[in-house]
């Protein structure tokens, strides 16, 4: 059986200021990097993900706005990982990049589906 010694508050200050300590700019602005594209929150921290509907309400359209980076590959990634290749929604899904910050998703009303891909993505 092992007695723990107790340390003094001057004891723990002195062992805390000796351990070495990241610089300044990498703890304060430490950001994981997992995508080429980043998805900035609205001003009321929510997912910037819209929906338009046209045409009388026979046209619904999802939009991602705020995208920044790589729009691209996120495209891509929406296109291929958003639904199970070879099912229904995987081939009404189209997706389209617009205005250089906007993706747009037409083919069904899945603006619930596409705010769940990004929150499990980290955004």
């Amino acid at each position: 059986m092992s007695v723990r010694a107790t340390r003094c508050y001057s004891q723990l200050q002195s062992a805390v200021a000796s351990t070495p300590s990241l610089s300044s700019d990498t703890s304060k602005h430490a950001i994981d990097v997992r995508y080429p594209y980043f998805i900035r929150r609205n001003s009321r921290a929510s997912l910037p993900v819209y929906t338009d509907i046209r045409n009388g309400g026979t046209r619904y359209l999802v939009s991602i706005r705020n995208v920044h980076g790589q729009i691209n590959s996120l495209a891509n990634e929406l296109q291929q990982s958003l639904f199970k290749h070879g099912s229904p929604e995987a081939n009404r899904l189209k997706v389209q990049v617009s205005a250089q910050r906007h993706v747009i998703i037409s083919g069904g009303r899945w603006k619930n589906d596409v705010t769940n891909w990004l929150m499990s993505k980290g955004f």
